[in-house]
């Protein structure tokens, strides 16, 4: 079974894919409104990624809204059951990127996104356009969350994914392993799961 579904990815990341790197910055942080506890453990990773080709990586940032008020529809009673998360509560350098990502920028590129996908209310399908990608690999937080929603928006995009294990987390061990035995069982002919090592063994810097 393991070698049909090996099969039927024929894919490999070339020059032109493109790493999307979601939402690695101070909100997630451990001293953040939202810690996300692996995220220490896969920043290295991350990083080692993002430094291999800088120039084709893409950093998103969550922006919530100012305020619950300024949310629409079941976003609104999120921000009211998650108002310090607002930006009229949070500290600046919680919208920030973690430092040794931020440092990259540039060549790196940053996009700012409204809700869970980084494809929607951004600018990130015309910049995709623009560098012309015909792949991505994501990485970030959170694995059952943002980095679900972005790669399923991905996925419908036709783009071919390459989802790092090693480099995205989550707050909880049930949902991340659920959620990477789903690309693996149902997803298989779109997502391919990869460690950071097998990924950089197979892209080509430049």
């Amino acid at each position: 079974m393991d070698e049909i579904k090996s099969s039927s990815f024929p894919w490999q990341p070339t020059e032109r894919t493109v790493h999307l790197c979601i939402d690695m910055q101070g909100l997630f942080a451990a001293d953040g409104p939202w810690p996300t506890p692996w995220l220490e453990a896969a920043l290295p990773n991350i990083l080692r990624i993002a430094e291999f080709r800088p120039e084709r990586a893409v950093f998103t940032r969550l922006i919530p809204p100012r305020t619950a008020e300024n949310a629409r529809g079941t976003w609104r009673h999120y921000y009211d059951v998650h108002a310090h998360a607002t930006r009229q509560q949070l500290k600046p350098v919680s919208l920030q990127l973690l430092p040794p990502l931020a440092a990259l920028v540039p060549p790196a590129l940053v996009v700012d996104k409204p809700v869970y996908s980084a494809f929607l209310g951004s600018d990130l399908r015309r910049i995709l356009m623009t560098r012309k990608a015909d792949g991505l690999i994501i990485t970030g937080a959170e694995t059952d969350v943002c980095v679900l929603a972005t790669v399923l928006d991905a996925v419908d995009l036709g783009y071919p994914v390459f989802v790092i294990s090693d480099a995205i987390c989550s707050s909880t061990d049930a949902s991340h392993d659920a959620v990477v035995t789903l690309y693996r069982t149902r997803f298989y002919r779109q997502v391919q799961v990869l460690s950071t090592d097998a990924l950089l063994e197979r892209w080509p810097r430049n």
